[in-house]
């Protein structure tokens, strides 16, 4: 297949919410490429490029254990700076999965908002 795909997922690829997005594509036939963040890291005008589209609270992963595991010192006082810097550090602080595709960005899984985006 030549050219750019339209859809181009970051995740990690052990996370059981990537796991069902992709495959959920498989199972519409959707190509798209793969962005490992453990294998890749993340791409820091990247994630200011989506905090700026959905704001870094909607990115900032706080429920898993990465973030747990951080100091007190890290975890309290989080603005956008901070944020990123974290996701930066410790790309398992960024949700899973994000995709880029043609006209937008979703965050998370949601079936029936990649549905509306995707088809």
């Amino acid at each position: 297949m030549g050219g750019r795909l339209d859809i181009e997922l970051y995740g990690i690829p052990n996370c059981d919410t990537v796991k069902k997005a992709r495959a959920w594509l498989a199972e519409r036939g959707r190509a798209y490429g793969f962005h490992d963040y453990k294998k890749e890291g993340a791409d820091p005008k990247r994630l200011a490029r989506w905090a700026d589209t959905v704001g870094w609270e909607a990115l900032l992963n706080t429920r898993g254990t990465t973030f747990r595991k951080l100091p007190d010192a890290e975890r309290t006082a989080i603005d956008r700076h901070r944020a990123l810097t974290l996701m930066k550090a410790h790309p398992s602080l960024i949700k899973r999965p994000i995709v880029e595709y043609n006209g937008g960005l979703l965050v998370g899984f949601d079936p029936g908002n990649w549905t509306q985006a995707l088809g």
